[in-house]
């Protein structure tokens, strides 16, 4: 009887041990809870959005596009192939700008200027994180902060709006890392949303009231527009009613 009260402890025992890691285990391969950006960004990678909604337009070659934000350009090499229109690139990094110059030296129908558009003339620092550069932020979304930083010009869209001649804008693609809010606020209360047909728009959360700020610009946005799609934190479209 003694023998095997004590097997049957030394079998409680490592049975007992063996629940206890199969449990942690499972802890630990169990699927951590996504945030809705990262449910947005999932959905919008399921469909190839990048490739499929923000290049799907009716353009034509008279169409004017604004790209707010061109970094290395693929988004404007794509609609120019597409549709062969005029496309008015802004981008402030320097060494975003030098490439730009380079890839599209011989495409007379692709515009560079080496500035942001904003609400207002400004001179901000801007933090060097790729894609993700940003005068918001000095780390990117993986916690790398950035090395570098860099002095760079923003304009009023109003005022270039005016100095361009721009009567009217077919598609504006915003993906400023924070800075669409005043941007959007300024088309908005200048009264020059209407001359857009078209806003494809990258908001980003990491801008402080984000949330509040942005419900306050989709309400005004829908007295003039109506949506298209919407991959929250990811991209979405506005188009003219």
């Amino acid at each position: 009887m003694k023998i095997a009260g004590k097997l049957f402890r030394k079998i409680s025992a490592v049975s007992f041990h063996s629940f206890k890691y199969f449990d942690q285990l499972s802890k630990k391969a169990a699927p951590v809870a996504l945030t809705k950006s990262e449910a947005n960004k999932q959905r919008w990678y399921a469909i190839d959005g990048d490739k499929t909604l923000r290049v799907q337009y009716e353009l034509g070659p008279e169409a004017v596009v604004y790209d707010v934000g061109g970094y290395e350009g693929n988004w404007a090499a794509e609609i120019s192939a597409r549709y062969g229109c005029r496309i008015f690139v802004f981008e402030p990094v320097s060494k975003f700008v030098a490439a730009l110059h380079q890839r599209f030296e011989r495409n007379p129908s692709i515009h560079i200027f080496p500035y942001g558009l904003a609400g207002a003339d400004a001179t901000l620092q801007i933090s060097h994180l790729g894609e993700g550069s940003s005068v918001f932020r000095e780390e990117n979304n993986f916690s790398q902060k950035a090395t570098e930083k860099e002095t760079i010009a923003l304009r009023a869209i109003d005022k270039v709006m005016v100095e361009l001649g721009t009567q009217r804008i077919d598609l504006m693609k915003i993906n400023i890392e924070g800075g669409e809010y005043e941007l959007l606020e300024c088309l908005i209360n200048c009264k020059l949303i209407r001359q857009v047909s078209h806003l494809q728009i990258q908001f980003h959360d990491f801008v402080p009231d984000a949330d509040a700020r942005m419900a306050r610009i989709k309400e005004q946005l829908a007295h003039t527009h109506k949506q298209t799609y919407e991959y929250l934190y990811v991209w979405e479209n506005w188009s003219l009613k």
